[in-house]
C-alpha cells in the first residue's frame, strides 16, 4: 500500500504547531508497518539551510494556476526513512513566515495542484493522497475535478483531516475562477456561507474526513464546536471518522531525554525531583522540591481556557502553597496578564514567552500537575506528553482530552477532570489534584500510572491502515 501525506508543515523542517509533529511522526509509524508513505510540503524559506543541504534536486514542471502556469521544483530529502518531496516556487514560498499572506488562497492553490500534476513525473503513483486541513483541501477538490477520469489517475483515494475546524481558509467568491481556477459549473463544491470555504470544499469531495480524536468528530457536528460547518457536516457524517493522534515517544522520553536536568524512569522517580529544582533556580522560584508545581505549555489564546486560569488564578495562589509555571506566546492581552501576575507573586509564579522547545520539556518534566484546560482541543498533544513525564494532567473533557485522560477518581484514572467550562468546577479539579499530591505514596502510584500509559503513534497508525484499507476496498 502506498500514500503520500500531503501537508503545508511537518517536523523538523516548518512547524507552527502540532500539525508539523504530526506530519512528522504518523509517516514513520506506517512506514514501520511496511507502508510506503512519503511526505509532500512545500520548500519554505524558512526551513533551516542545514536541511536544505541534504535535499536533492528531482525533476521540474510547469504547474496550472487558474489562466497561468507556474514554475514548480521538486526536491526530495529522507527523514527517519521517510521520502519528504519538498514543493519549490520562489514566487509563493520565498518569504518569511508560512501563513498569513496576502494571497495564502493562491499560494496553497498552487501548492495543491503541484502535488498532483508531479506524480506522473515522479512514477509514484499512491492508493491514497492523506490531506490536512484547509491549505491542502483543494487537492480533493481537484482531483475530482480535473483528475478522477484521467487514466493514470484512476483509483487513488483521498483523505482529508480536519485538525482544527476553526481554520477553514474562507475567501471571496471572486476567486474561484481567476485564482483557484474552479470551473463555473462547481463552483457549488466551494461555496458556503456566501462565500469560498476551502476546507468545506475538501469535507464535499474527499472518499472519507477524518479528525484527530473520536470525541471531536462528534462535537463537530455540533453548532458549537463547527464554526458554521455543522450543516455539511451532518449530510457527510457517514464519511467522518476521528482517530486519536499520538506522540513520538522517542521524542518525549524521560529515561534518555537530552533537555532534562536529570532523566528518571517509573521505576526511579528521583531525576524528577530534581528537574524541579534546577527549574526553580532557573525560574527564580523557590528551590523546595515538597512544594507542588502547576505548569502549562500552551498557546496563550481563549482557546485554551485561559480566561478560566485567569479567574482561578489568585485564589489559586492565595489559598496554596502551589508553584505556577507557564510556557507560551498568543493574545497580547493574556501575555500582559501573566507578566503582571508573575510580579505580583515572585517566587512563586514564572510566566516565561515564545516557542522554546528545550524549557518546554524541562517544564514537562519538572511540574507536578499539567493544566489544559480548554475550551475546546481536536486532540491535544501536551497532555500526553505529561503523560510520559508523570506529570498528571488536569483537563476538561472536551475532544482528545476526554479520549485520553480519565479521572483518578475511580483509583484507575490518570487525571483530575472536569466538564462544565466554568472557573469553579476548574478549581474544584485542581484542589483535588492538590490534595492527592499531600498523600505522597498514592501520589507516586498515580505518576507511575500516568508514566504506564501509552499514546505513541503505534495505536493511530493501525487504525489509519485499517482505514486505508477499507477505503480502497470499498470505495
Amino acid at each position: 500500500m502506498k500514500v503520500l501525506y500531503c501537508t503545508s508543515e511537518a517536523a523538523p523542517f516548518a512547524s507552527t504547531g502540532g500539525l508539523a509533529e504530526v506530519a512528522g511522526s504518523l509517516p514513520q509509524a506506517l512506514r514501520l508497518r511496511l507502508i510506503g508513505c512519503r511526505v509532500v510540503m512545500p520548500l519554505y524559506e524558512d526551513i533551516p539551510q542545514e536541511l536544505r543541504d541534504n535535499m536533492k534536486f528531482v525533476t521540474s514542471l510547469s504547474v496550472p494556476v487558474a489562466w497561468r502556469r507556474q514554475y514548480c521544483g521538486v526536491f526530495q530529502t529522507h527523514v527517519g526513512g521517510v521520502i519528504f518531496y519538498l514543493i519549490d516556487n520562489q514566487y509563493y514560498f520565498k518569504r518569511r513566515g508560512l501563513y498569513g499572506h496576502y494571497d495564502d488562497a493562491e499560494r496553497f492553490a498552487f501548492f495543491s495542484r503541484a502535488v498532483i500534476e508531479m506524480l506522473p513525473s515522479l512514477e509514484f503513483k499512491p492508493d491514497v493522497i492523506h490531506c490536512n486541513d484547509w491549505q491542502t483541501a483543494l487537492v480533493p477538490v481537484y482531483f475530482s475535478i480535473f483528475y478522477a477520469g484521467n487514466d493514470w489517475y484512476k483509483g487513488i483515494k483521498t483523505i482529508l483531516t480536519i485538525h482544527n475546524i476553526q481554520y477553514q481558509g474562507k475567501y471571496g467568491m471572486e476567486l474561484v475562477e481567476d485564482v483557484l481556477g474552479i470551473p463555473q459549473s462547481d463552483t457549488p463544491l466551494l461555496e458556503y456561507g456566501n462565500c469560498v470555504n476551502l476546507l468545506k470544499g475538501g469535507i464535499e469531495c474527499a472518499n472519507r474526513v477524518t479528525t484527530v480524536s473520536p470525541t471531536y468528530a462528534k462535537e463537530i457536528l455540533d453548532p458549537w464546536f463547527a464554526y458554521g460547518l455543522e450543516g455539511i457536516l451532518q449530510e457527510r457524517k457517514w464519511k467522518i471518522a476521528g482517530i486519536l493522534n499520538g506522540i513520538d515517544r522517542n521524542v518525549y522520553n524521560p529515561e534518555t531525554d537530552e533537555f532534562l536536568y536529570a532523566n528518571y524512569t517509573a521505576e526511579d522517580l528521583g531525576g524528577k525531583a530534581q528537574n524541579k529544582l534546577e527549574l526553580q533556580k532557573r525560574l527564580g522560584l523557590e528551590e523546595d522540591a515538597d512544594l507542588p508545581m502547576v505548569g502549562m505549555v500552551t498557546r496563550m489564546v481563549a482557546q485554551k481556557g485561559l480566561d478560566l486560569v485567569e479567574k482561578v488564578l489568585d485564589r489559586l495562589m492565595r489559598e496554596t502553597g502551589a508553584q505556577f509555571v507557564i510556557l507560551g506566546s498568543g493574545d497580547w492581552d493574556y501575555e500582559n496578564y501573566f507578566k503582571e501576575a508573575q510580579s505580583r507573586y515572585p517566587g512563586r509564579l514564572c510566566a516565561c514567552f515564545g516557542y522554546i522547545p528545550e524549557l518546554s520539556h524541562k517544564i514537562y518534566a519538572a511540574s507536578d500537575i499539567f493544566l489544559m484546560p480548554s475550551k475546546s482541543e481536536p486532540c491535544g498533544l501536551a497532555q500526553m506528553i505529561a503523560l510520559r513525564y508523570g506529570t498528571v494532567p488536569v483537563v476538561r473533557e472536551t475532544g482528545g482530552l476526554k479520549d485520553s485522560i480519565r479521572d483518578s477518581g475511580d483509583g484507575e484514572g490518570n487525571g483530575f477532570t472536569f466538564q462544565s467550562y466554568n472557573s469553579g468546577d476548574l478549581y474544584g479539579a485542581v484542589d483535588r489534584a492538590l490534595k492527592g499530591y499531600e498523600n505522597k505514596e498514592g501520589w507516586n502510584i498515580l505518576v507511575r500510572r500516568a508514566m504506564g500509559c501509552d499514546y505513541g503513534w503505534g495505536r493511530s497508525a493501525n487504525e489509519y491502515i485499517r482505514l486505508y484499507r477499507d477505503l480502497i476496498k470499498n470505495g
